[in-house]
């Protein structure tokens, strides 16, 4: 916000901070997209490695987890991220430890993220139709609290000033998948169209076709982008921490 009180967008560096390794595309794509290609820098940070993401019995949880990782850092290139980190946590087996917001804060603070972007942790129940996981809850409550009062205080994780770094605030926090969205950001095709093909890239994640997923998150991000007057757009609950 500048002194005249009108908004002015950030351009520092965002970290993006999600569960799984096919969550950013779906619920935040065409906007780190479009910071991207602005010339922002941004990063993602997935903290479970996704090894459960399969029906199949037979399926290798090692195979899993190296082949979700590739298809997150093919999906970082398509996207135009900066950075791509995946963590050793189990899919299904994330919990908001100190041990994982050691993690986020340190990956804060090296990115020097102005903005993180994640999903809301309070959001549980869809309609009456879908609850959501708990790893993607936990995600959220994670992001938050790196944010606040982690990351930009000494005392948190204070070993990582003795190795250099130093504390970072964070000025503004989106989470997606809100049911109390309060941000409704325009992206343009070109974004959207990353978000697909990047969403794409999860080839294990997509039994149904990406045509699928094109059709159902291009009807949504369309209703959403006649509230704003553009072509597409995507959601959120923004918290201005600034």
């Amino acid at each position: 916000m500048s002194d005249d009180g009108v908004t002015v967008p950030r351009t520092g560096p965002v970290l993006g901070v999600f569960a799984h390794p096919d969550d950013a595309e779906i619920a935040a794509g065409g906007v780190l997209a479009t910071w991207a290609a602005t010339g922002r820098e941004v990063h993602l940070l997935i903290l479970t490695n996704g090894d459960r993401g399969s029906q199949d019995p037979a399926a290798s949880r090692e195979q899993l987890a190296a082949t979700r990782r590739i298809e997150t850092e093919a999906a970082a290139d398509v996207l135009g991220l900066t950075t791509a980190r995946v963590l050793s946590t189990h899919d299904g087996e994330l919990e908001n430890t100190s041990i994982v917001r050691e993690a986020v804060t340190r990956r804060i603070r090296e990115v020097r993220a102005e903005t993180v972007v994640s999903v809301d942790p309070t959001a549980v129940f869809f309609e009456n139709r879908y609850y959501n996981h708990s790893d993607h809850r936990t995600a959220g409550w994670i992001a938050l609290d790196s944010c606040f009062p982690g990351s930009g205080n000494p005392h948190f994780f204070s070993e990582h000033l003795g190795e250099g770094l130093r504390t970072q605030d964070v000025y503004d926090v989106w989470l997606g998948w809100a049911n109390d969205p309060n941000r409704t950001e325009p992206i343009d095709a070109a974004s959207f169209r990353k978000k697909i093909d990047a969403l794409g890239a999860h080839a294990s994640q997509i039994s149904e076709g990406i045509a699928y997923w094109d059709e159902l998150l291009g009807k949504e991000a369309r209703r959403l982008g006649e509230q704003v007057g553009a072509e597409f757009a995507e959601e959120f609950r923004v918290l201005d921490l600034s």
